[in-house]
């Protein structure tokens, strides 16, 4: 929805396992106030800031375009360089700050014609305005390395050598000016799009369950409800309506997989998700080594755990609608607004009372939307906006455990974009890898206050259960995600696919992934027609497992010596994108590029199946 990494969406880990419906008692749910960016879609301050930031982008290209090279050859070149790049930093703050208003005023109904007009017209306005700023990073990316080198031993540029470093990596991928420009406006009618066109489709989805018609997030809760017909109902209602719409999820999936096609081939990319790799600053091999990794562990993770929870339902397999079913015994738990708050405050004081602290903000300043509402935007996500404001999280609170969670989950990603924000509008963003660190860290400080202030053993078995089925979400079941997207932009090169073909790739990594305890039966075919990610992202998913492997890691240096550890892990937020994930990791004594790095994260949970079958 948001370009780039200007979000980060939980949609897919929540859809995987929502909760059950919403309580009648969770109390008063906030949401967000926007009017600290803009008052209105109608503001004259809107207008304004659109009006300024177009004037000033043609203002930067008439000063800047085709002189970078003479300015670099200047002998006051360190202190011109760095200025333009001031600049063209301040004009992408206020281009953040306009986008990130019309991204999330469309995010809170997006079936509203008039809140997808102001989204759809912002956009190409800025999509207008970009093109005046592109040659920028083009220009720069043609200089002599030894031009860039010298211009960063004054402190001006020099403030900016992670950002200038970062972009030149772009440099064997980068085309004429004349293609980019194309390529750019080009997207408004393109993948954007299409990408707004899946959005409009799954918001206007009603599925009908028992009496009522529900909408795509309400929907997912059903299918952990504790009863089991409930939970069937919903899984046939959402694969008979996605069924029904499964044209024109295929025509998107394909022509979005075809615009990727050309792109890469383009701009020689080798490898389908290099890109990706690219964008997220690590290594393919890294990446590759995490797959190899989970992949293997599938037996004894996905495998055996679903294995033991169909035993504990009496059955040999579990149908699909059951994966995420709540066990058989276990104590239904409500969470009111508040004990969610309270209880993802206090986990993150208990770590640090700053971090708990810039948690706080989010809820006292109103920057957080909780409410279930029809056209809103499904799943939940933190918005950073830009560093001159501060970031929104959306949810779609139902007071479930798993909400808690999810709360907790947004809120680190929260804190991290507060964290980063002096870095600057070029700085700040973090790649999805470690962007996903803080948010998966949250939460494992959340589970682990509450787990440690259980007694009840029936209470404290569905507490595990219930956290070793969102870390096989996170881990097995986005690197399932990943595969699949790989064998679809593979399988894509070839020709169109049709419904039928993408529903044989998803079912063969699906099975692949679960094991044979889980029956994927008929319908299911069709469930991945609604995963976003897919369609906004491609191959994000996989910093999931990056980031839930990484915490895992770091959670267990946290455990074996905690002084000076939260002092250490908020300077890693605070650097935001301006170190390289071995630079950021050194300090805890981790290297992501050892193959042996991610069985420390995959032996953690493999240990608490170990522990719930010890309690069977």
């Amino acid at each position: 929805m948001f370009q780039h990494a200007d979000f980060s969406s939980r949609a897919v880990r929540q859809a995987a396992a929502s909760g059950a419906a919403a309580a009648p008692d969770l109390g008063s749910l906030p949401e967000w106030r926007l009017d600290d960016l803009y008052s209105g879609i109608d503001s004259a301050a809107f207008a304004a800031d659109l009006q300024r930031a177009s004037e000033e982008a043609k203002a930067f290209a008439q000063t800047y375009r085709g002189r970078l090279e003479a300015i670099a050859k200047d002998s006051a070149a360190g202190e011109k360089l760095g200025l333009a790049v001031r600049a063209y930093e301040d004009i992408q703050d206020l281009v953040g700050r306009i986008m990130s208003y019309a991204g999330l005023v469309y995010a809170g109904d997006t079936s509203d014609p008039a809140r997808a007009k102001f989204y759809g017209d912002a956009q190409e306005k800025v999509t207008a305005l970009a093109g005046d700023l592109l040659f920028f990073e083009l220009e720069l990316n043609r200089l002599d390395d030894k031009l860039i080198d010298a211009a960063m031993a004054n402190p001006l540029t020099g403030h900016y050598r992670p950002w200038l470093e970062d972009i030149r990596k772009e440099r064997p991928h980068q085309l004429a000016d004349e293609i980019e420009q194309l390529f750019l406006e080009k997207s408004v009618s393109g993948a954007a799009a299409w990408n707004r066109l899946f959005d409009d489709t799954i918001a206007s989805l009603r599925f009908k369950f028992e009496d009522a018609e529900l909408t795509l997030e309400p929907l997912l809760a059903k299918m952990q409800d504790p009863d089991e017909n409930k939970r069937e109902a919903a899984a046939l209602s959402l694969s008979d309506t996605l069924g029904a719409n499964l044209r024109t999820f295929t025509l998107i999936s394909n022509t979005l997989a075809k615009d990727k096609e050309v792109s890469d081939r383009w701009r020689k990319f080798e490898d389908i998700a290099d890109s990706r790799h690219l964008a997220n600053r690590v290594e393919r091999e890294v990446v590759e080594a995490m797959v190899a990794a989970v992949t293997a562990a599938f037996p004894r993770l996905s495998h055996r755990y679903y294995k033991l929870k169909a035993r504990w339902f009496g059955k040999e397999q579990l149908n699909h609608w059951d994966r995420n079913a709540p066990l058989p015994s276990a104590p239904e738990r409500v969470f009111t607004w508040n004990a969610a708050r309270d209880t993802v405050l206090d986990a993150y004081r208990g770590f640090s009372p700053r971090m708990s602290d810039i948690a706080r903000r989010f809820f006292d300043e109103g920057w957080i939307d909780a409410p279930v509402r029809p056209g809103k935007a499904p799943g939940a996500f933190a918005h950073p906006t830009t560093p001159s404001a501060h970031p929104y999280v959306l949810v779609n609170y139902l007071g479930k455990p798993r909400d808690v969670m999810t709360l907790a989950h947004e809120l680190g990603h929260g804190v991290h974009q507060v964290l980063a924000a002096p870095n600057g509008a070029l700085m700040a963003p973090t790649p999805l890898t470690l962007a996903e660190t803080a948010s998966v860290f949250g939460e494992m400080l959340t589970f682990r206050a509450l787990l440690a202030s259980t007694t009840d053993i029936a209470l404290r078995k569905s507490m595990l259960a219930s956290k070793v089925e969102d870390m096989l979400n996170t881990v097995v079941r986005q690197i399932a995600f990943y595969n699949f997207e790989r064998k679809l932009h593979t399988e894509r090169k070839k020709g169109e696919l049709t419904a039928q073909g993408i529903g044989e790739l998803w079912m063969s990594v699906q099975g692949e992934s679960l094991g044979p305890a889980i029956k994927l039966g008929p319908g299911y075919e069709t469930y991945w027609a609604y995963i976003g990610h897919f369609i906004h992202s491609p191959f994000y998913v996989y910093a999931y497992a990056f980031g839930d492997c990484l915490v895992n890691s770091l959670y267990g240096v946290y455990e074996n010596s905690r002084e000076g550890f939260a002092e250490r892990y908020l300077a890693m937020l605070a650097a935001g994108g301006t170190k390289h994930h071995a630079e950021l990791l050194a300090p805890f004594g981790l290297d992501a590029r050892d193959p042996a790095f991610w069985q420390i994260g995959l032996s953690l949970i493999e240990r608490m199946i170990v522990e719930l079958e010890g309690m069977d």
